[in-house]
This record gives structure tokens, C-alpha cells and sequence, in this order.
């Protein structure tokens, strides 16, 4: 799946992008808004593909007589496919986040960084998680093991992307606010919390424990 454009998966073309931004747009907008937030092709393409899909009755067109205003007609049949589409990225965590909550054995917190996080990225991005794990569970725990190989599995499942985890105890992670590894700005800047406790109690957490 292209994680800067997860509806191309389906919608290749030009006209992807001009219905992720009407999907998400509660007004109208010109083609020229159209435009700036879809971020690809030109002006002129952007307004052909609007005709051509307002031709259809998926978008509605309103003239204001010195602009042309679009809207996705949300009555069509295929409008609730095309918001679905256009909302890939918060399926995605949503499906990480319940496979995780169902976890014998839960992480202190689980997250999603990287290009996901940033809603950028490409085909060949991977989807990266930050597991922080219990300290009594480590590596050779064969049901924590289990946990994480099936969750990558899942990742390949949903995207066909590869998976990248991340994932260290809290003892670990105090090493790594000790010597303030470079990753942390990794994890935090931005990131998406999926279960857990949050990444930043758990950063302030495991510094006040440091200090006693």
C-alpha cells in the first residue's frame, strides 16, 4: 500500500487524490483548493478529473458565478466506498490497535511512528511500531515472541507493506533516555498511540524511576 497515498491502492490515477480531499472537506471547494491539498497533478488536470466525476453525480458542483464550488455528493452509492478509502490510514490503527488490546500478554505501550505517523511515504515504506514491553517478558518469552510475529504478519495482511517493530523493555528504554539516543525523536515526533499507557507518561515515568 502506498502509506503517502493509501488510496491510490485502488484509485492509481489522478482522480485518487482530488476524492481523498473531497471525502475529508465538510464545504466546498474550488478546483484550485482541490489542487493545493491533493498535492498532485496540475490545476487544469485536477478540474478535467472533477468534471469527469462530476458527469457521473459523485461530485456536485455549485456555481457561485465567479467560482465553481465541489462537494462529494455523499447520497451516491459509491460515496461511502470512497470515504472508506479515503480513510485507509485510520482503518489501519484501528485494526493494529484491536489484534494488540487482544494480547495475552498486553505492552506497557504500542505505537505507530514513521510514515505512517507522518501520512507520508511510498510503496516500498515500511510500517513501523514501537512496542515497550514488561520488564519480567523478554526476547526468549516464546508467547511474547508469538505475539509479535503474528502482529507483523498482520501488518503484510492489511498493507502488503513489511513490517518494522521496534520494541525493548522499560529497563531498555531507560538506557536509551540516558544516553538520549537519537530514536526517541523517532518515536515521539509524530507518532500514533495505540494501546498502552501513552509514550509520553511512559517517558516521564521511566525517568522519575531513573532518578530514585
Amino acid at each position: 500500500m502506498d502509506l503517502g497515498n493509501p488510496i491510490g491502492t485502488v484509485v492509481p490515477s489522478l482522480d485518487g487524490p482530488v476524492l481523498q480531499v473531497l471525502a475529508r472537506a465538510d464545504e466546498g471547494l474550488s478546483g484550485r483548493q482541490i489542487h493545493k491539498l491533493a498535492g498532485s497533478g496540475s490545476v487544469a488536470g485536477v478540474r478535467l478529473v472533477l468534471q469527469r466525476l462530476a458527469a457521473t453525480g459523485l461530485v456536485h458542483v455549485d456555481d457561485l458565478g465567479n467560482s465553481l464550488l465541489y462537494r462529494l455528493n455523499r447520497q451516491h452509492l459509491v460515496a461511502a466506498i470512497v470515504a472508506q478509502l479515503a480513510d485507509l490510514r485510520s482503518t489501519l490503527v484501528a485494526r493494529l490497535t484491536d489484534e494488540i488490546t487482544r494480547w495475552r500478554i498486553p505492552p506497557v505501550h504500542a505505537g505507530v511512528y514513521g510514515a505512517i505517523a507522518r501520512a507520508d511515504g511510498d510503496l516500498d515504506s515500511d510500517v513501523d511500531l514501537l512496542l515497550i514491553r514488561p520488564d519480567q517478558h523478554e526476547f526468549e518469552d516464546a508467547r511474547w515472541e508469538d505475539q509479535v510475529t503474528r502482529l507483523m504478519q498482520t501488518v503484510v495482511d492489511l498493507t502488503g507493506n513489511a513490517a518494522h517493530i521496534f520494541e525493548l523493555s522499560q529497563s531498555e528504554l531507560a538506557d536509551h533516555l540516558g544516553t538520549e539516543a537519537p530514536i526517541l525523536n523517532d518515536w515521539a515526533s509524530p507518532s500514533i498511540h495505540l494501546t498502552g499507557m501513552p509514550l509520553e507518561a511512559v517517558l516521564a515515568e521511566t525517568r522519575q524511576l531513573a532518578i530514585h
